[in-house]
């Protein structure tokens, strides 16, 4: 039987197996040694040959069958893995390079020492031995290269998309800054326009007495009465600022629906009748305990019979508990006032507006403040309007307010 001849590109890779631990610390040695490899400092003995190991055994994989193509897809993925090491351990392309460079060039010395040692290692097995050290070492370089870049660019990609949500948020914010001074001017305007108002029309009272102290009851009531529009001009922005700015927690609680509705009847009462008006009310007794959080309740309904009052010159108020559904419950307050026309449906809940006309005093606030509770207790505004025939609102709010803790 014929004795089967081992290649000798195979005993020079079975001879690189045995000596990997020389060449392992040889390469570490260079690596080490080289100034330009600044970051390779920063690494410990494995965190430096991590993934050192499996490129070698490509390498010798290759040699053994003297044929690159074949092992070629491990090699690639033992270079992508190097390659995403190095990228995370912060080193710089041109570092790759350099180590790859030393690796070769250990890999070299490596091949010198095997031919001088096995004679039957010829001129021709050692270029060919070069030659796929070479190949495959560029192959190892190549994919680690594109490895980084990858890499690279997928973290480019995420800062810029991170860069490009922050400055549209920047943008939303800056725009809700310029919406919010152009807001705020508003309110200091027609807070000054009202009081200067009430001002001058208190200043003509106190004139009359002074000039006619015979008629001083008369010009004393106007007097008066501009001091209590004044007063409640002052008292809803001081409502108005303090539900914007409450920062404390939103407290929810068990809340009896049928104490707050009767307590608020007994007190809205008085001045709906004072005016003439008629208050009808029903309360639906499924209403169960709900939990919520009483004095926010309390405000809007108190805003919105404030409100129909005021807007009703004859008629009717009407105000209501129900239920709304097998989750929610609802507030309802309607009117037989002079009603929302549609194109003032949008504004309505915004701050000064008062959509039924200029001649009805009031600060055009109570809706604003109706709107940001609302939504403080997850509550669903819905109106309909017809102007001459009279405005409803109806508010429904969860059964269990489910508080939002980011709110």
């Amino acid at each position: 039987m014929a004795e089967t001849l081992v290649s000798p590109l195979r005993n020079f890779a079975e001879f690189v197996r045995s000596e990997r631990t020389r060449f392992t610390e040889q390469w570490m040695k260079a690596v080490f040694g080289d100034d330009e490899l600044v970051e390779a400092d920063k690494l410990t003995y494995q965190q430096l040959a991590d993934h050192l190991p499996e490129i070698l055994e490509g390498l010798c994989s290759a040699l053994d069958l003297e044929d690159l193509e074949r092992v070629e897809p491990v090699i690639e993925r033992d270079a992508r893995k190097h390659g995403n090491v190095r990228w995370r351990q912060g080193y710089r392309i041109e570092e790759l390079v350099r180590e790859l460079d030393l690796f070769h060039q250990v890999l070299a010395d490596a091949l010198d020492e095997f031919a001088e040692r096995d004679r039957a290692f010829t001129r021709r097995h050692e270029r060919r031995a070069r030659r796929l050290i070479a190949e495959a070492l560029s192959v190892v370089t190549l994919t680690s290269i594109k490895e980084v870049v990858s890499e690279r660019d997928r973290k480019i990609d995420e800062y810029t998309g991170r860069l490009e949500r922050a400055n549209h948020e920047l943008t939303l914010k800056q725009r809700l800054v310029g919406e919010l001074y152009e807001s705020r001017m508003q309110i200091t305007r027609s807070v000054v326009h009202d009081l200067r108002n009430f001002l001058n029309a208190f200043s003509i009272a106190l004139q009359l007495i002074g000039r006619a102290p015979a008629k001083a009851d008369s010009a004393l009531a106007l007097a008066n009465r501009q001091a209590v529009d004044m007063k409640q001009l002052v008292d809803q922005m001081v409502e108005y600022s303090v539900v914007l700015g409450d920062g404390a927690p939103l407290v929810a609680e068990p809340v009896d629906p049928r104490e707050l509705f009767d307590e608020l009847v007994a007190s809205s009462r008085p001045s709906i009748e004072a005016k003439g008006l008629k208050l009808r009310t029903v309360f639906d007794p499924a209403v169960p305990t709900v939990i919520s959080n009483r004095l926010k309740l309390k405000q809007i309904a108190v805003n919105l019979l404030s409100n129909a009052t005021k807007y009703t010159r004859s008629g009717e108020i009407e105000f209501g508990f129900a239920m709304a559904g097998a989750d929610h419950w609802s507030i309802r307050v309607a009117d037989t006032g002079e009603g929302i026309a549609l194109a003032d449906a949008d504004r309505v809940f915004d701050e000064f507006e008062r959509a039924a006309g200029e001649d009805i005093p009031g600060t055009g606030l109570g809706l604003a403040i109706v709107k940001e509770l609302c939504r403080v207790l997850n509550g669903q505004i819905d109106f309909v309007s017809r102007p001459g025939v009279g405005t409803t609102f109806d508010i429904r709010f969860p059964l269990v307010l489910q508080i939002d803790e980011t709110q």
